[in-house]
């Protein structure tokens, strides 16, 4: 199969959603998730609170199965949460939510983009954490033509299932490869570069989230905390790496940490 959307010979590559993140890991060293409305802004809540995050790819029967397996509590959807249950995939709730060492996260769409990696790093980015990934990812040597990054835009779900590319997503991956760049880390593909671009010449980042598409979704439903969580621009410095098949904070290794991903019997689909 011809490589022409490997973006080859660039450092820094950046692509949409599950199905980007299987074909571009055939070529990738280390695969940055970014799903700044959701999963990897709850990812780095989590983690930074101490709790070790086992992504799961389905919100059903399996699930609570795969929880008591790992002795995690087991998050909820974000209408679902309850004083009985108060994990769930909003960053608010599990701010608020009593701490907890080891949580697993459903996430259909964040959790299939960790599983497309095979052998390459998982990192979870996203605006709080875009500096401090982009630090730790160059100073473990990713972004080279010899140990690509790509990263991964998550996207939404139109009702048919199809990708909803997402601004916050653009601009969260934009930021992470600004930093990047700005390390002199590279060359970046024309595809990265232009996501920096967006990042770079948009004026006010927190308000262009607030009032995109999902932004606004999230605060007609009630979860307007979410979206001001997700938009603390650089808040962090917390860089969660899956290894074991759970995302831990990596900020202080010397040395890249390896994706051991579960998979489950079926592989994780597409649709959220």
């Amino acid at each position: 199969m011809s490589d022409w959307f490997l973006q080859p010979e660039h450092g820094v590559r950046f692509e949409w959603g599950p199905i980007g993140a299987r074909q571009m890991a055939q070529d990738a060293a280390c695969l940055v998730v970014v799903d700044v409305l959701s999963f990897t802004t709850s990812v780095t809540v989590a983690v930074e609170a101490g709790t070790q995050v086992f992504p799961y790819a389905w919100r059903d029967e399996t699930a609570v199965a795969f929880a008591r397996n790992k002795a995690a509590a087991l998050a909820v959807g974000r209408r679902a949460a309850t004083s009985a249950a108060p994990w769930s995939l909003s960053p608010a709730a599990l701010r608020n939510a009593p701490f907890t060492p080891r949580l697993v996260l459903p996430s259909p769409n964040g959790s299939a983009i960790a599983a497309a990696a095979g052998d390459a790093t998982v990192v979870a980015g996203c605006l709080r954490n875009a500096t401090a990934v982009g630090r730790w990812l160059a100073r473990h040597d990713y972004g080279t033509a010899q140990r690509p990054v790509v990263v991964i835009a998550a996207g939404e779900r139109w009702p048919d299932g199809s990708l909803r590319p997402a601004l916050e997503d653009l601009l969260g991956a934009g930021a992470i490869i600004d930093a990047l760049e700005s390390r002199g880390v590279g060359p970046l593909s024309p595809e990265a570069a232009a996501a920096r671009g967006c990042f770079v010449q948009t004026a006010d980042v927190v308000s262009a989230v607030a009032a995109g598409s999902s932004g606004r979704e999230l605060t007609r439903s009630g979860f307007a905390d979410d979206v001001a969580i997700a938009t603390e621009l650089d808040a962090g410095a917390t860089v969660p790496v899956l290894t074991g098949g759970a995302f831990d904070d990596s900020t202080d290794e010397t040395g890249p940490l390896p994706n051991q991903w579960h998979r489950p019997s079926r592989l994780p689909g597409d649709v959220t």
